[in-house]
This record gives structure tokens, sequence and C-alpha cells, in this order.
């Protein structure tokens, strides 16, 4: 266990879109259920974390890269919004200690990884984490994705990554449960909310039968609508293999997010505090 004796739960949130939190009083909906379940996770954690270990749908490498920085800049990864977006900060620091214990377990398990000491925190880390932890006060790492996004190599990855839940490192899948651009607004309505009822069914289910579910997901109802490039999908797989055989909560649910599309974050694993 950690210093404090607490075992961290894992998470897979939806992370909403570019670079909201600086904007939320300009979007044409509304962000505050969304901005409430990530001002809540640091209560339900119930301790400040060592850092945070991110896995970002807007970073995917030949192999699992971790970030390796002690100061990583930004990057700018989206297009339309307002000048001033381009260069906003998030000055959290990284952490080269637990991005080097990182690389170690995933060695550990047989499983090829990689350094990059220049890459920086793009906004599916630094917009929920700026809601999370404002002062940026607590360090924070990103895990790239493989490519190829195979669910079981991710699943896998997280299940060597698990230790860190009890070195108190909080590992956060962060992507969206729906992901289709082309179909954010009204004709998603539909595969959305049919694709989020299959995935909260799934995660809560038994756990074993979740695993076999999350490894066939193209196959669920509206699956390849709601992700025809589930790079969005994959940081879940990492979430759930850290925390396989514990039970998942749903800590965010909408059915009107950007208007009309259902989206939804889960935790795994229990909290003190939760």
């Amino acid at each position: 266990m950690s210093d404090t004796g607490t075992r961290l739960p894992t998470y897979y949130i939806s992370h909403g879109g570019g670079p909201w939190p600086w904007i939320k009083d300009q979007m044409p909906w509304d962000m505050s259920v969304l901005e409430r379940s990530l001002q809540a996770m640091p209560r339900e954690v119930g301790v400040t974390p060592k850092a945070v270990l991110v896995i970002s749908g807007h970073w995917e490498e030949r192999e699992f890269t971790v970030q390796s920085s002690a100061q990583p800049p930004m990057v700018y990864d989206y297009g339309g919004f307002p000048e001033f977006t381009y260069h906003i900060t998030y000055r959290a620091p990284g952490s080269p200690e637990v991005a080097a214990r990182v690389a170690e377990l995933l060695d550990g398990a047989g499983i090829p990884v990689a350094e990059d000491p220049r890459r920086g925190f793009d906004h599916g880390t630094f917009a929920p984490l700026v809601v999370m932890y404002p002062d940026a006060d607590v360090p924070v790492v990103q895990l790239s994705l493989k490519r190829g996004y195979d669910p079981e190599a991710h699943l896998a990855a997280g299940r060597a990554l698990a230790p860190l839940r009890d070195e108190g490192v909080l590992i956060v899948g962060s992507g969206l449960s729906f992901h289709n651009l082309r179909l954010l607004g009204p004709a998603g309505q539909e595969p959305s909310r049919q694709f989020d009822a299959w995935l909260d069914d799934a995660l809560r289910s038994d756990p074993e039968f979740r695993t076999k579910a999350l490894r066939i997901w193209d196959r669920a109802p509206s699956a390849r609508v709601s992700h025809a490039h589930e790079d969005h999908l994959i940081p879940l797989m990492v979430a759930v293999g850290a925390a396989e055989g514990e039970t998942a909560t749903r800590t965010y649910h909408q059915d009107d997010f950007a208007g009309f599309i259902t989206a939804s974050s889960w935790r795994f694993g229990e909290t003190t505090a939760a």
C-alpha cells in the first residue's frame, strides 16, 4: 500500500472538447455537469496523489511511450478556438521518477516501452486536470496509446501498472465515451445512447465478463458509429486492466452533452471518501 495505506481507484473520464474550461461561458451547451464530476474526483480519491498518470486519447506511438520531462510543455492539439487558447498554460510538474517507474513496470511485464523527454501535455490531459487540480500542484505524467488500439494490449498494460495504485499514483484514462465529431448533433443522439447503455452494463457487470466484453467492444450496438476511430475509447482499457477485479461506478452521465450526445465516465475500485 501507499504511505497513507490507500489503494487508489482508477478512472476513465470523458474529457470534453478542446480547451473548454477556459471558454466554458462561451460554449453553446452546458459543461457544468462534466465540470462538477471532475471537481469531485479529488474528494472521491480522498488523498493527494503522488502523481496522476494520464493515458490520453490524443497521443499514440508505435510502442507505449511515457512522458519523462520534469516540466512538460503544452501541446495545442485543437483547431478553431479563440487565439488566446493557444497560449494557455497548465504548469503542473512532470515526474521523471514516476515515468521511470511506469517504464520499469511495463518492461517487467514484457511490454516494450519508450520514454519521451520532449512530449507536452495535450488537451486530453490539461483540460480535465485544470478542473481537477486547478493549482497545478500535483505532478502529472502522460502515457501514450500503442498504435493499432488492440484492446488486450492496453488491458495488459493496465495490469502491469496496477502496483502504481498502491504507490500513490492515480491512473486516469482520458477520452470520450462517444467520439464521432461528424455526428456531434441530432444524428449522434441515438447511437450514443445505445453504445453508452451497452458500455455501462458491460462495465458494471461481473469483472470477468467485463473484460471479455471489452475485448470485442466493436460488436456492441452502435459501436463503430460511436467510435469509428477508437482513440478516445482505448484509454478505458488501461483503467480497467489496472483494476480488473474491482467494481465500476459511473461518476458522470449526461444525455445532452453537446446538446444531444450521451456521455459518461466511470471509476474502478472503491474509495474511503466515496
